[in-house]
């Protein structure tokens, strides 16, 4: 790039990360926040004697930039941003940028749910069995950060859609879709294939001798993998349903247990008899699923695609097993927070999308008082409303704006009541649940209308569930 003018959009964790690794590469550095910085984030600047701005985009300092890495929170629709592809400037995500300074093997994990939880596990097992890797992208520190600051052999990446979008030559050496249901719709126009579209591009650049992992009970994932043809090799994975039964996406499943959907391709990962399957390189791994530390049986799922990753990587069966059965987990996501009198409260605030929900009542093993709301992002929560009228004792909705959620589930469940701090949800809950009953926090939306993040949303439940 001829003119080393470096310019970051966005100074959370992505953008400072591209800062850093942006200044540490030679570029004349400037970032852009149009809003308020994190202290921390602030101070790290000033360390580093990077130039920044808040409150504003100064067009002026912005526009003479050679490429602008733009942060993922920000979208394509930004009078910036619009702007900046106006004057032709490149502009490209934190990902591309950071991957053109790393030699390392990477990994990605992608999916409208369950790709921190894979993604984490992966890195388990990885780390368990002694690899140099790090976790990174939408999980932790920036992909950008960690090359900066030091080396390593392999990197596990949660990818978000908003992360892909701006992926032109970046590739996985190892790709994992986890499924794609509607989400971000409010990002996307209401347009689903966008959506999709920008979920593909993490199979983008992937060639001969690559590994592509996918959950072929997807119809979405199935169409678009016949429609794009990658060239890596592929191994999907499902579990074992009986005949006739519908999906974790309601979708009728008429074929034989574990045989592929596409007859060109084997499986790679399957559930049989109370174990976990995994067939890679003409060799077999089983583990018994009561074995597993995770429970649900969308964390088999989980399980399976981070075992063909630990399999393609010739991790030991001794290993594989050991890290699949002691891995902790991961906070917000079906996180068991207290019994109180009886009532079990569980922290899924990681939910921030109606399919997940849906995996957590499905989960449930109880009557449930599900507390959810926030900001809502074009969702459907026909999804999600048969298990409602079957587990669900009450709702809490819990945000400044309920509307939406007043506008579906009104006259489907008996008691409804509405909140805007999670105090008042956290005892509302405390009063209606009974003995043996599951108090819930799944969301279904964004947490950005009353808290930080779904992180602050989380420890907020917590601190109040403890308090009771």
């Amino acid at each position: 790039m001829s003119n080393r003018r470096f310019v970051v959009l966005g100074g959370g964790e992505s953008g400072v990360g591209a800062a850093l690794l942006a200044k540490e590469k030679g570029f004349e550095v400037f970032l852009s926040d149009f809003g308020t910085l994190q202290d921390e984030h602030r101070e790290t600047l000033q360390l580093h004697g990077i130039e920044f701005e808040e409150g504003r985009h100064t067009e002026a300092l912005i526009l003479q930039a050679g490429e602008v890495v733009k942060s993922p929170g920000i979208p394509d629709s930004a009078p910036i941003v619009r702007a900046i592809r106006e004057q032709g400037i490149p502009v490209i995500s934190e990902i591309e940028f950071a991957s053109r300074y790393t030699d390392a093997k990477i990994i990605c994990v992608t999916g409208s749910n369950g790709k921190s939880t894979t993604a984490s596990l992966i890195h388990h097992i990885l780390k368990s069995a002694g690899l140099n890797v790090a976790l990174a992208g939408n999980i932790g520190k920036s992909f950008a950060r960690l090359v900066a600051e030091r080396e390593f052999d392999y990197y596990v990446l949660e990818l978000s859609s908003f992360q892909l979008e701006g992926v032109y030559d970046f590739k996985a050496d190892i790709a994992v879709l986890l499924n794609i249901t509607p989400d971000h719709l409010d990002r996307y126009g209401n347009d689903l294939q966008r959506y999709i579209d920008a979920k593909m591009r993490i199979i983008r650049n992937q060639e001969v001798g690559d590994a592509l992992i996918y959950w072929i009970d997807d119809p979405i994932l199935n169409r678009e993998i016949e429609r794009l043809k990658p060239k890596a090799s592929r191994y999907p994975f499902r579990g074992m349903k009986p005949l006739g039964t519908t999906n974790l996406l309601g979708v009728n499943n008429l074929h034989e247990p574990n045989r592929s959907l596409d007859l060109k391709v084997p499986l790679a990962g399957y559930v049989n008899d109370g174990k976990l399957w995994i067939e890679v390189k003409e060799e077999r791994f089983d583990m018994e699923l009561e074995l597993l530390a995770l429970e649900g049986m969308h964390n088999v799922y989980n399980s399976l695609a981070s075992g063909i990753v630990a399999k393609l990587m010739d991790i030991t069966d001794e290993q594989l097993r050991a890290s699949l059965s002691d891995f902790k987990g991961i906070p917000h996501r079906l996180e068991n927070v207290a019994t109180v009198r009886g009532v079990q409260y569980v922290n899924d605030s990681k939910a921030t999308n109606v399919n997940s929900c849906w995996y957590a009542l499905q989960s449930t093993r109880s009557k449930t008082v599900l507390i959810l709301g926030g900001k809502d992002k074009g969702n459907d929560y026909s999804e999600i409303e048969e298990l409602v009228r079957t587990k669900v004792r009450a709702l809490i909705f819990l945000g400044k704006d309920n509307s939406r959620l007043h506008a579906f589930f009104d006259g489907k469940v008996d008691t409804i009541v509405d909140t805007d701090s999670m105090k008042e949800a956290v005892d509302a809950a405390y009063e209606l649940a009974q003995k043996g009953d599951t108090v819930l926090l799944s969301p279904c939306c964004a947490s950005f209308d009353l808290f930080k993040n779904y992180e602050d949303r989380g420890d907020q439940f917590k601190e109040h569930v403890r308090r009771l």
